[in-house]
Formats: C-alpha cells, structure tokens, sequence
C-alpha cells in the first residue's frame, strides 16, 4: 500500500478529490488535515460508515454512533479497558493475561513450526471471552463463538451481496447467532441470579452503574470483542514479523526484558509498573503501529463546508482520513519504510504518528492493546527463537492480514 500511495500522492497531491463507496470523497494522506478532521468530531465532521457495515456490525456499535449514546457506550468499555490495565498483579486480566501466554507459549516448545497470526487471534479470542462473560478456552461454546466470529469477520468488509452463501449475508447470520448467544447468556444469569460484584465485565453490565438495554449490552460485548481479538492480534504478528527482519532491535529488546525478568521472584506476576518501565518494548510497538497501519483508514462526512487552509470540504462529501499515507511520509519520517524503534527516542515522533485515531473516538482500547502486546513479547522473546518459514508480509483487504498466516520456525531458548 506504501508504494501505491506514493504514487497517488505524486500524482495528485496529498489531498485528492474522489468518488469512493457511492459518494464524492476527499482523500487525506496529510497528517495535518487529518488530525483536523478527528479533532472536530460532532462539530464539523461525524463518523458515516457504508451502509454494509451498519448492517454487519449493528446500528448500535461504538464505530457507528455518535452524540450522547456515543459518550455513554463509550465510557461503558472505558471502564471495563481501565480496570483491566490496572488490575491485582497476578489476579483478573493481568494475571489471565499472562498465564494464557505462557500456555501458548509451552505448547509451541513441542512444535517446530506455528501458524503465528493464527495462534495470535486464538490467544486474543480465549483472552477476551474469559475476561468479558467467564468463558473458558475448553470450553464447547468458546469453540462455537470462535467459529461464527471467524465468519463474522470474512464479511465485514465484503460486498453487500444478500445472496444465500456469500460472504456478506453468511456474516450478518453468524452475527445474529452470536447476538443470540449473548442475549442468552445475559437471559440465564438473571434467572439463575448469579450476578456478583467481584465477577466478569458481563456482571458489571448487568449490576448497572450506567443503565443500559440487553440489545445495547450484547453491542458492547460484541465491539470489546471484536477490538480485543482482531486489532490486538494484528498488533501482535506485525511486531514479531517486523523483529524477525530487526536483529539488533530483537537483540535490545531481549536485553530489557531480561533486566526486567531479573527483578522478579522466581513465578512471579507482571504488574502495570514493570509495563511502564518497559521503554524499549515501547518503541518497538510504537514503530510496528507505524510501518504496519493495524487501521489505514476512516470514515467520516463534513456537517458544513468546512475550510482547511487552501482545502474547501463541501458539506455532506465523505473524507477519508489515510493513517498510513501519513505513516509512511518521508517529509515527515526519514527512511519511512525502515523499521526503526530508536526513532520513537525523539518525542516528536509520537505527534506525526496516530495509529488510533484522534479526538472523541480515538481507540479507547489503545493502552490495552499496547499492554497485552507487552506482556505477551516479555515471556515470547525470553522463550522462542523463531524465523518466517516463508515469505509472507502485512496485506490490506482491507483490514491487516497476513495471507499465509505468517509461518514460523520455531525453537526454545
């Protein structure tokens, strides 16, 4: 996409007028304008996603919404990601977090090769389904979840076909199915009155600080869901396929990790203060977001004209704010394409770079994402030597992906 854009760019300029999914478009590769238009959400510019992903997603997803139901489904999953990130050592997400890890970790020692973008959404799914309704990876209904998620997301972005059998019309069923799922589990808990206050986030849900409807509820549950398991496990493969190509980076980060490792107890749990304290692990992160683009795009519509320097946007028209036309800007970033995490050394980087977005609706689950991520390479690198069994890279289709699953060889350490 990198060389794509830069030809586009050549072209046209960094600013462009188009006509994309049915309506005049401006596409922004210029960092400026797009931070502009995510940092006037609801006064100039609203989210106005296609059609199509209204009807796969739901009319009440977070992406979708917007006004006073944004900010209160919005602070909802804000409080579920804060008190994760910050749990009891050893206890709740943290703990799950990385006892999970490990597992998957200790399974590979057997294996000479994985499928690691494969292993990383299973991980990121089981994760997420104990942490938000208490469901075990063994158990059958995570399997049945797991499955109509997997088909859930081949539709997410595939042509609006309603025809039996497509891609589109099998994900809109399958998210009527986990919808269902989720209405029952809801269902069940009352009846049976299991709720407590020291359970699950679907506890925290029903025990009610904010009140919410069950159709609201089962959104929630499904947007957490989605975010945790696909952008958290894309975060994931680009950092360790990114790495594989990086010694001296690898090198440093195991070094870091090894300080870090060396100040623990024998067995003993990560906390929130050694993620902090993981500098380094950062910046690898950081450059990964960078040069791999988890999010190459959004949506958004002007509510009025709107002028930006010698820009005039007409009301009504779509804008497409393009991330990774940003990203890979070499007026902004010197060797673009090179992965480099000594860059984010430099403070400034952090401010020509928004790998969440911006404004209202930048990525409530950053931090969370980040911090998985963390844990997670803390006990893979003290662990794995690994190398790409074949070549395999980063695709937009137009969510990250890697074709071949990203194939590895693998070996303890």
């Amino acid at each position: 996409m990198g060389s794509f854009l830069q030809d586009k760019c050549a072209r046209y300029g960094r600013v462009f007028k188009s006509h994309l999914f049915g309506c005049p478009t401006i596409v922004s590769c210029d960092h400026e304008l797009n931070m502009f238009v995510l940092q006037n959400e609801e006064k100039l510019f609203q989210s106005s996603y296609p059609k199509p992903v209204h009807d796969v997603l739901g009319k009440l997803s977070m992406m979708l919404v917007s006004g006073e139901f944004h900010k209160k489904i919005r602070s909802v999953a804000v409080g579920f990601i804060n008190s994760s990130c910050k749990s009891r050592s050893g206890n709740n997400f943290l703990g799950y977090l990385e006892k999970l890890s490990l597992s998957f970790i200790d399974s590979w020692k057997s294996k000479k090769e994985v499928l690691f973008f494969k292993e990383a959404k299973e991980l990121t799914f089981h994760l997420m389904l104990k942490s938000l309704m208490n469901i075990e990876p063994e158990d059958p209904l995570a399997a049945i979840v797991l499955g109509d998620f997997l088909t859930f997301m081949k539709g997410f972005v595939s042509l609006p076909l309603y025809i039996p059998g497509t891609a589109y019309a099998k994900a809109v069923k399958a998210r009527t199915r986990i919808s269902s799922t989720l209405q029952e589990m809801i269902m069940k808990r009352r009846e049976n009155n299991i709720v407590n206050e020291e359970g699950d986030f679907l506890d925290e849900l029903l025990l009610g600080k904010v009140w919410l409807s069950d159709e609201e509820r089962v959104s929630i549950l499904l947007d957490l869901l989605l975010a945790g398991y696909e952008t958290t496990s894309g975060l994931m493969a680009l950092v360790v396929y990114f790495l594989s190509q990086a010694p001296q980076a690898l090198q440093t980060l195991q070094e870091e990790h090894r300080v870090l490792r060396g100040r623990k107890k024998e067995g003993e749990f990560l906390n929130w203060e050694d993620y902090k304290q993981m500098e380094f692990t950062s910046y690898v992160i950081c450059e990964a977001l960078r040069c791999g683009n988890l999010v190459k795009f959004l949506h958004r519509k002007a509510l009025r004209d709107v002028k930006f320097k010698e820009y005039v946007i007409p009301r009504g028209w779509q804008v497409l704010p393009i991330f990774s036309g940003a990203h890979l800007d070499p007026s902004l970033h010197e060797n673009p394409f090179q992965y480099n995490p000594w860059r984010w050394d430099d403070p400034a980087t952090s401010r020509k770079a928004s790998p969440f977005g911006g404004g209202l609706r930048i990525c409530p689950g950053a931090e969370l994402g980040k911090l998985e991520t963390a844990f997670f390479l803390h006990h893979f690198v003290l662990n794995i030597r690994w190398e790409l069994k074949e070549e395999d890279c980063p695709v937009s289709c137009p969510y990250m992906d890697f074709k071949r699953g990203l194939p590895m060889k693998i070996e303890s350490i």
